[in-house]
């Protein structure tokens, strides 16, 4: 008994035990006495869902959805750009990739970038995104280092942990013939992690994308701001055809990630 006691507060099991607890405390707190959903509640969801049908295709807030979607869309890339040119580094000092052998002082200054890294992706890039237009105005630089922060910290850390699983037999060949550390990283490590490495930033860029939309919240120009203006008219079909341009960007840059892989397939 004590045994399979031992066993069930060891590994993942501990783990469920951790995410059940906290799942049933969170039930706990809930108000289970009020409704779920206030008077009228079914009403006004239902007339959201039939502004669908159609939405707004209207020329001109077409050619409006058009520009937002612009907007985002550079904000992501621009963002995204600066996070890569951050991460790509800050991962591969994480990693430790480029120590020729294990050492304290390695290990220490992995550790540190590590915690540089977890405290740049621990603030949301919207709170990010308020801090800097109270720096900077409302201006895309705001909202391109908002994303750029956090964003660095998310791939430095992924970045690093792909570079971390490469195989190492080729690693070791390469060590073998002479090659540099930074050698060894450029003809060994990156080669070798590079679909891994497109694959989750374009991942994270979709991401950027909705990233980008929600800080038009700010006061930024982009879809996330006109779905914003239109909300607050009451003019749902309008935040229909603003919801599906966005759709379309996320299904876009799926298609773009699909593409770039297949080339480096071939």
């Amino acid at each position: 008994m004590r045994q399979r006691l031992e066993t069930w507060l060891t590994g993942p099991r501990l783990l469920t035990l951790g995410i059940v607890g906290a799942l049933a405390w969170s039930l706990s707190r809930v108000e289970w006495q009020q409704p779920i959903a206030h008077t009228g509640g079914g009403a006004a969801a239902l007339q959201v869902l039939l502004a669908l049908f159609p939405p707004e295709l209207s020329g001109e807030f077409l050619r409006i959805c058009v520009v937002a979607s612009w907007h985002t869309m550079a904000y992501a890339v621009a963002g995204m750009s600066l996070a890569v040119l951050l991460g790509l580094p800050l991962g591969v000092l994480a990693s430790g990739v480029l120590a020729e052998r294990q050492s304290a002082g390695r290990r220490v200054a992995a550790a540190s970038v590590r915690l540089l890294l977890a405290a740049m992706r621990s603030v949301h890039e919207l709170v990010w995104a308020l801090l800097f237009v109270a720096a900077v105005g409302l201006s895309p630089m705001a909202a391109i280092l908002a994303m750029a922060i956090p964003y660095a910290g998310i791939l430095g850390r992924i970045y690093a942990e792909l570079l971390q699983d490469v195989p190492s037999e080729p690693i070791a060949a390469l060590k073998t013939t002479g090659a540099s550390p930074l050698r060894v990283l450029l003809y060994g490590y990156l080669p070798m992690a590079l679909p891994d490495l497109l694959s989750y930033t374009f991942y994270r860029l979709e991401c950027g994308i909705r990233a980008a939309a929600i800080m038009s919240f700010v006061g930024i120009d982009g879809i996330g701001f006109q779905i914003e203006l239109s909300l607050a008219d009451l003019l749902f079909r309008q935040v229909w055809t603003l919801l599906i341009f966005l759709v379309a960007l996320v299904v876009a840059v799926d298609w773009w990630s699909t593409r770039v892989r297949r080339s480096l397939a071939y």
